[in-house]
């Protein structure tokens, strides 16, 4: 399994489609920073990544410090770092004054209608919310705005199909619509970030997604990620990969902004507060789990990543006061600071 697979596999992801929207020429939209809206997205949520899809018509996004950009029918456009963004029916457009978001996000999906009466565009807007590092690791090195278009791609017809039914279905008396549209823009977000990583990048492109699929880092990524409890080191790496260690460690260091060692302590301890959160297991067995031979060491470790032993990071998980909210140390060199 590759590492993009298996870290979506571990790791919890939380999604929805909240917003469909129809506008007519002339239309300006205006959306907040993710982090003003994630309390309303999803409270207690420690990072919320937007991403709309275009399912007809065309517009413009404009963002601060950057000309604006022509989206069309089938683009999808996602904010890995959050930013405000407006989207119109023409660059310079003013936003409505009387649209609160929490009124919009009231109930969902909420449709959205309104406009001049002149060309027709449709929006679906969705969300991600998942762990702080996560989406640290998972988005570093990546532009303020990505954008793909899925209708160059099987599944993104198939999407766009699926999501035109599931929003049908959630105004439908049939329990279970809101279910199936929150999978569906898991699906939807996991496509934008697989067309993006294959999609023909600019010379110098860095980050995690580019790791992954790098010739040299990929092969040592995956072998991390499909067994992280190995001890692994620099050497049996850099075999595994084909290549002398000093390329290893300079282009991994390149791409994904930390050492091999050091991403494999992230991991490490991004799937340990997985497990903590997630299941009653005893912290020898997670330990040895991640590779660990102690529990005294593994406590050692995890408190440098998030601050705060295991055991008390897990009693404010499942006390519902968000683990969040134990102090954690930033971690440095490594991808999950980015």
């Amino acid at each position: 399994m590759d590492a993009l697979s298996e870290t979506l596999r571990v790791v919890r992801l939380v999604g929805a489609i909240f917003i469909q929207t129809r506008f007519t020429a002339p239309w300006c939209y205006q959306a907040p920073r993710a982090d003003a809206a994630a309390p309303l997205l999803e409270p207690g949520a420690e990072r919320v990544v937007v991403f709309h899809l275009i399912t007809e018509g065309e517009c413009w996004l404009e963002m601060p410090a950057a000309p604006p950009l022509r989206l069309v029918a089938g683009d999808a456009v996602l904010f890995p770092q959050g930013d405000a963004h407006r989207m119109s029916a023409e660059p310079g457009a003013a936003p409505p004054a009387n649209v609160k978001l929490e009124r919009l996000l009231a109930r969902r999906p909420r449709e959205l209608a309104y406009g001049g009466g002149g060309a027709t565009t449709r929006i679906v807007c969705g969300y991600m919310a998942c762990d702080a590092r996560l989406a640290r690791m998972l988005l570093a090195g990546l532009p303020p705005v990505v954008r793909v278009n899925v209708r160059g791609s099987a599944a993104g017809l198939w999407l766009e199909a699926s999501v035109r039914y599931a929003l049908a279905e959630a105004r439908s008396p049939r329990p279970g619509g809101e279910g199936v549209l929150a999978k569906l823009a898991e699906v939807l977000f996991i496509e934008v970030l697989r067309l993006y990583m294959n999609a023909e990048g600019e010379e110098g492109r860095t980050g995690w997604l580019t790791g992954v699929g790098d010739k040299i880092v990929g092969p040592a990524l995956r072998c991390m990620h499909q067994r992280p409890a190995h001890a692994w080191t620099l050497d049996e790496l850099a075999r595994e990969a084909a290549t002398s260690r000093s390329v290893l460690a300079e282009r991994f260091q390149r791409l994904v902004g930390s050492s091999p060692m050091q991403y494999l302590t992230q991991w490490r301890m991004l799937l340990a507060a997985n497990l903590l959160r997630g299941s009653n297991a005893q912290l020898a067995r997670i330990a040895e789990d991640v590779g660990y031979q102690t529990d005294t060491a593994f406590s050692r470790a995890f408190r440098r990543e998030y601050g705060a032993p295991p055991a008390a990071w897990r009693r404010a998980a499942m006390n519902g006061t968000g683990a969040s909210t134990v102090p954690r140390a930033a971690p440095t060199g490594s991808p999950a600071s980015a």
